[in-house]
């Protein structure tokens, strides 16, 4: 199972050309909020405007199949960010 989410306007605007690590607040939001729901996520981020495309393409995983595991993202657990 996974969702595919897009968007063509960063909320940084411009200020998020050549600075990929942006995004990962987007792949954080996406995936602690799957996972403190679901028990797991894992966040794909397939496109970003940050490194030059048109917009963003982000997928998350919302189980760990074979399709997730062999995807390039970031996992996230239920509790990982509690403190």
């Amino acid at each position: 199972e996974k969702i595919v989410l897009g968007n063509r306007a960063c909320p940084f605007a411009e200020k998020v050309i050549d600075r990929p690590a942006m995004c990962m607040m987007t792949s954080n939001v996406f995936g602690s909020i799957a996972a403190d729901n679901l028990g797991y996520a894992k966040v794909e981020l397939q496109e970003t405007i940050a490194t030059g495309a048109p917009g963003c393409q982000v997928v998350v995983y919302l189980k760990p199949t074979p399709e997730a595991e062999e995807s390039q993202g970031r996992e996230y657990f239920r509790g990982e960010n509690e403190g």
